[in-house]
Order: structure tokens, then sequence, then C-alpha cells
């Protein structure tokens, strides 16, 4: 079949150079289309019931990653030129498109009774023009225990300004604009008043990750066409070469851009990997192809028959191979995560796209150019590395005990590892700790108790049920805000109950001491008089997003510091009991949500889908060696030469504290079925060996000096190619790079050691 292949491309080269260039354009096309994911990332599938409850809460009380918040911190917080320009850059802020409030010390709420109606009044009413109306402003505003903790920090002297954004504008480009704009301003207020401005929440969060994103797509593109262009060359010394390796791989990039487009999916933190990893992997399938094309012309130097038998020699190897790749891709539709189901369906539709492209543009384009004047068969680097094929044959023939035992050794050192591996994610963690965003945050922890999202909604289960009675639900909901004061990671809440509160301050007069919840007659009177968040009245606007239109559902909103998974999950089980003993017996369901918990749930099912996914790519690619070599020892044994680079690797996570986390956990998935190319490679080419009458020893050594140069070359452009990712600003990008690369050099060894070494331990079976 492969020589009736063979002769077709070479037959109709022209035809099939017309139809690769014809797809690029097309795909090319499409992909300029490609739109940035302004959406957060879902990991978790809608299955889920974190995801199930967070779904329902979105959809009762809108999103609650809605907030972007600019703060600082100044002794001169109340002097009159620094209030002055907060009061301007908030008036600014809350005129810009796609803001819909702004809160701050120049402009906050309290609630006023007058005659029998309630309603919200200004507290600054104007722009203070002297020093003594802003120290009548400060007494009024931290007499208000409403905003401490919310909006100020009297003990540090610090503010900040929580600013709403539309939903509509916050999962779209023009959230870009509206957070550039803000940070416009609050750059403004600096200069002017000489204060640090730190910016947090979501919005701002979200915003910087994607615009690194999308600058990181560019830079390691670039990198991966330099780095992996100039091994190619070092490797080759030709620019032929180059080019033409090049040309495929990008090639193969056009299609992967085309093809997010037309299935619908945006750039995301991952798919924005696939140019560069598709330059990196497609480059060793025209490594191979060439190096059979150079071989063959060495042995007999005939052209058209060294194109056909690199085509029917490589291409079935070349095949399995790359399916083994997909598959360390593929593997993650089966997760059932929408954002690593996008990944890996694309990146393995592509892996087999690259490995077309170079079946057809490689020999097409070889069989237009000269036979080189100098084989590479002759060249002094390749001269060296057949001398090392030479020493690797003897020690796999005669030295396999040595070759078993330092591979034991290194297993069970790399096995000792394994404990020290910490499984924990944070939701900045990927950034250095130096930068702006990671540091923002910080400042917002040390200052508020955190800016990230975490949410407890009530649900009484029967409309009314908040405000029903004397009240009893508001008295549960304010012993729950009690029990999580006593837990330092969470701010100050935010609810139906402080509103009431902040209402019954208002209602005896205005002192501090009586921002409490009113006892029942009295909570039951203000109820009665004005439905706080019921009656479309001005007061409503306080508390509408605390409490559901059926008054059945309660919120209670909290910002949280990034404490990580590991302590997130410690809080949970000392809280949820807690809760849960608090509501026992009134038949309310509590559920605790929100981005932070999502984001919790989010690193355990990945970690969980490590294993589903490795074990069902060890699987497949085992399947896929069946179809080949019919041998059951044979594919089990040489499962180990995979197997023991991903253990390595481990083990390196272990010693040098790199953490499993989203962006870790797809290392060994993908790393494996790069580590099985070497193995399938290696396999073909012993069989073909064998059938040429062989013995298995005798097979054994042709088949490591036939794919040694190949195998090596392959793991050398890898292992470099990879290694551009050290460059990412995201740490969990750049541990990804330095560990794949790692791998795929730990593979080479094992494929080119201890699988002859297996191979010849097992030699009464054939593949």
């Amino acid at each position: 079949m492969w020589k009736s292949i063979a002769r077709g491309i070479l037959k109709l080269r022209l035809f099939w150079l017309t139809v690769l260039i014809i797809v690029t354009i097309v795909m090319g096309n499409f992909g300029t289309r490609l739109q940035l994911s302004y959406q957060p990332a879902r990991v978790l599938p809608l299955s889920d019931s974190t995801q199930q409850h967070y779904e329902d809460f979105k959809q009762r009380f809108g999103i609650d990653g809605s907030v972007m918040i600019v703060g600082w911190q100044d002794k001169r917080w109340f002097d009159l030129p620094v209030y002055q320009s907060w009061y301007d850059m908030t008036e600014q802020v809350r005129k810009l498109p796609g803001v819909k409030d702004a809160l701050s010390i120049s402009r906050l709420y309290t609630i006023a009774r007058q005659d029998t109606t309630w309603g919200i009044k200004q507290v600054v009413t104007q722009r203070p023009q002297t020093q003594q109306q802003v120290d009548s402003l400060q007494k009024k505003i931290l007499d208000l225990p409403f905003y401490d903790g919310l909006l100020v920090n009297p003990e540090t002297k610090s503010t900040l300004m929580a600013i709403s954004l539309d939903e509509k504008t916050l999962n779209t480009k023009d959230r870009l604009g509206i957070v550039a704009a803000i940070r416009q301003q609050g750059d403004t207020f600096a200069k002017k008043t000489g204060i640090t401005v730190h910016y947090s929440g979501l919005p701002s969060i979200r915003t910087e990750v994607s615009k690194r994103v999308a600058g990181e797509l560019k830079l390691f593109t670039a990198l991966a066409v330099a780095v992996t262009g100039l091994l190619v060359w070092l490797l080759f010394r030709s620019w032929k070469v180059v080019v033409l390796s090049l040309t495929v791989v990008l090639m193969g990039v056009c299609f992967a851009v085309g093809a997010l487009v037309l299935f619908g999916y945006e750039m995301t933190v991952l798919t924005g990997l696939l140019p560069p990893l598709l330059i990196v992997i497609g480059i060793p399938n025209c490594v191979f192809l060439i190096n059979k094309y150079n071989a063959e012309l060495a042995e007999h130097g005939q052209k058209q028959r060294a194109l056909e038998n690199t085509i029917e020699e490589i291409g079935l190897a070349s095949f399995l191979a790359n399916v083994t790749t997909a598959i360390g891709f593929g593997v993650f539709y089966f997760t059932n995560s929408r954002l690593l189901v996008e990944f890996g369906l694309v990146a393995a539709v592509c892996v087999l796209a690259v490995y077309v492209i170079c079946l057809l543009m490689v020999p097409i384009i070889l069989s237009y150019l000269p036979v080189p004047k100098t084989q590479q068969g002759d060249s002094t680097e390749v001269s060296i590395w057949r001398g090392t094929l030479t020493h690797i044959d003897n020690w796999v023939h005669h030295k396999r005990p040595l070759v078993y035992g330092l591979i034991a050794v290194i297993t069970v050192i790399s096995a000792l590892g394994l404990p020290l591996i910490r499984i924990e994610g944070f939701v900045v963690d990927d950034l250095p700790k130096n930068d702006p965003v990671y540091n923002d945050m910080r400042f917002f922890e040390a200052q508020f108790k955190g800016a990230l999202p975490f949410e407890v909604t009530i649900d009484t289960g029967k409309p009314n049920g908040i405000l029903a009675g004397t009240g009893s639900a508001l008295y549960k909901i304010r012993a729950m805000e009690r029990i999580i004061a006593q837990y330092p990671e969470f701010s100050k809440p935010r609810s139906l109950v402080d509103a009431i509160r902040f209402a019954y301050q208002s209602y005896r007069g205005g002192a501090p001491k009586y921002y409490v919840l009113p006892p029942a007659l009295a909570l039951h009177d203000m109820v009665a008089e004005a439905p706080i968040g019921v009656k479309s009245s001005p007061s409503s606007s306080l508390t509408r997003s605390y409490i559901d239109s059926s008054r059945q559902v309660a919120r209670v909103s909290y910002q949280m510091a990034d404490i990580g998974s590991i302590r997130m999950q410690e809080v949970l089980g000392k809280l949820q009991p807690r809760i849960d003993s608090l509501f026992r017996d009134t038949g309310y369901k509590v559920s605790l949500t929100g981005h932070s918990l999502v984001f919790l749930k989010s690193n355990d099912y990945l970690l969980g889908n490590l294993y589903e996914s490795l074990g069902i790519a060890i699987l497949l690619i085992a399947l896929v060696g069946m179809v080949l070599f019919r041998s059951v020892p044979i594919i089990l044994m040489s499962k180990l030469p995979c197997l023991i680079p991903l253990l390595v690797t481990a083990g390196i996570m272990g010693y040098t504290d790199i953490a499993f986390k989203p962006s870790t956990i797809l290392i060994f998935s993908i790393a494996f079925g790069l580590s099985s190319d070497g193995t399938v490679y290696f396999l073909t080419s012993y069989r073909q060996q064998l059938q040429r009458g062989l013995a298995p020893s005798a097979a054994i050594s042709a088949a490591i000096h036939e794919t040694g140069v190949s195998l090596i070359y392959t793991a050398l452009i890898l292992a470099g190619g990879f290694s551009v990712f050290a460059a990412s600003g995201f740490g969990g990008t750049a541990a990804l790079g330095v560990l794949v690369a790692t791998t795929v050099l730990m593979a080479c060894l094992t494929n080119l050691i201890l699988l002859p070494a297996l191979l010849l331990s097992l030699k009464r079976y054939r593949v």
C-alpha cells in the first residue's frame, strides 16, 4: 500500500502541491478571524455539582467577578488635595462606557428614613472646597461601620474604589478598553498626588492575563521558529533543509489557527500554545524523512528510488508516531472540561494535519531540488553520532545488566521524589512574585483581606422565606457571618443582613453602636414599613443583589485572599460542618460557591483527570502498537521506555518543589505521546530488519544505526523547541517547557538503550 502511496504522491506532485497551497491560504484566511477569549476558562464540566451551584448562582445574581478595585494607602487620605483628586477620579470613572457605578470615600451612600419611607442618601453631595469640609466628611464616613473593611481601613489609612462593570461587556473585547481607561485615570491620580495606586479584582486580573496570552503567542511562535530553525541548521548545515522544514510547520500553524475558527473556538491560555507547539512537534517529521532520504542517496544515489523508499519506509512509522502524539493530546477530550476539550481536540487534529502536510511537502520539494553534492551520511557530525551509536550498540549487547542497574537506580531515586510533590494551585501563582498583578493582589489581601470573590447562598425553599415571620432566616445568616468572621482569609461580608443593620443604625439616629441586627419586633416593623430589596424604591438598589426576586434565596458575598488550594481545602473542611450544623434543623439549603471555590475544585478535577487521561493514553497507544506488532509482551515491555521518563519528570517536580496545578498537569499526557514516538520508530525499524531475514541481535544493531541519528536529532530539536516556553511570564508554562524538554531527552536515552536491551532479553518474541 505504501509503495502505491509513494508513487501517487510523486506522480501527482504538482496537484498535491497546489492543493496544499490552496488549503493553507484558505485556513490562514479563516485564522485571521481568530478572537482572544475574554470569558473565564471553564475547567469543570457542567455535570459537576460545584459548577452547577455556580451556574445557578450566576443565573440568580449575575457573575460574581464583575467588580474591579482600585486602592491606595497614605496618611494623607483625607487631606483636601488628595481627597479632591480622588473625588475627580471617581466621577470620571463613573462616566466611562461600560461602568455601572463606582463606590469610594467620595461617593458612598447611607440609608435614611424620611417620614414613613426609606431611601438612599448620598453622604458626599458635592466636591469639598475646604479642609474643614473634608474633616466633616471623614467623621461621617468613619461613623458608618458598613464601609469599614469594604471601602476603608482606618487602622492603616487605606481606601479603595469598587467599580462595578457592565456584565454584557465584561466578557468581550470591550473589557480591555474599560480596564485601560480606569488604569489611565488611576495613573493620573497617582501623578497628581505621588501616591502608589494598586489595581485588582477579577476584571483587572483577567485583562492582564489575556493581554499576556496574546503577547506570548507571538513571542513563542517567533522563538520556536528561531530555535528550531537554528537547531535544524546546526544538525544538517543546509539552509534548504531549514527553509523546507519551517515552511511545512508554518503551513501547519495556518491550519491550526484556521481550525480553531472553524471549530468555533477562541484563543485561550491553552489554545494559544498550539502554534509554537506544532512548530516544535512538526519539525521531527521532516527530520526523519530528510535523514532517510539522505541515507538512501548515500547508499545508491538514485533520487526517484530514494524518495519512494523514504515515503514507503518512514510513512507508516511516522504515521503511527503522530497518532501516538495525537492521542497524548486527544485524551483531554474525555475530561468533559471545555478548556481541555478544545485544546485536546484541535491539537490532535492539527498534529495529524501537520503529518499529512509533511508527508506530501517534503518529498515533493525534495523532488524539485537537485541531489545534494555532499551526502549527510558523509558529514563529520553524523560520523560522530555514528560512533556514539556504535558504543550504544555495544552496551546493549554486552552490558545489559549495567543498563538495567542504572535505569533501576534512576527509577528508584525518581520514585522517592513522588511523595514530595505538592498538589496546590493559586489563582495568580503562574505569575512571577515581582509581577505588578501579583503585588497588587497582595496589597488588597493585606489591607482588605483579598480581592477574589467567595459566595454563600441560603435557599429557604419557599417564596418570601428570607423575610417571613420574625426574621429567623436573617438571624441565622447573621450567626453564619459570625462563624465565617473567625477565619482571617475572608473579608467583611456584604449581605441583606448588613444592609438591614445599616438601616437600623439610621433608624436609631446614626450612632455606630446601633449597627446591629435589630430585635425581632423592631425588625418586623422595619420590614413591614419598607421591605428592603423588594420594592422598586431607591433603597432597593443597595440590597437587590443580595436577595432574589422571589425573596427565597439570599446571598452573602465575601472577598478572600489567594490562599491556594491546600489552605482553601483546610478552611472549607472546618467551615462547612459548622455551617451545616447551624442550619441543620431549618430545611434551608446552604451552598458555598464563587470563583475561588470553583478554582479549587478545578484544580482537584484536573489532577483526577491526569490519571484518567494518562491511563487512556497508555491504553490507546498500546492498542495502536498491537495493530502493527501483534505481540503483547513486546508492547507491554515497550511502555517502560515511555513511562520511566515520566517518572523521572515527576521526581524532578518533587525535588524542585514544582507543584501539580492546572498548568503543569498537562505535561504528562503530552510528554507520554511524544516519548512514544521514538518507541514506534525504533520498533518499526526493528520489525523491518527482521522481515529482511536478520537475526534479532543483528536486527537490533541495524535498527540502532538506522534510527539512532534521527532519534537524537528529534530529541534535541524537541528539547530546544520546548525550552523556549521557559521565557514565559507564566510559571506553569515555563515549567511545562522545561519538564517536557527533560522528558523527551530522557525518552531518547531509554528508547535507544533500554528498549533495545529489553528486545534482546525478549528475543524469542517477534514484532
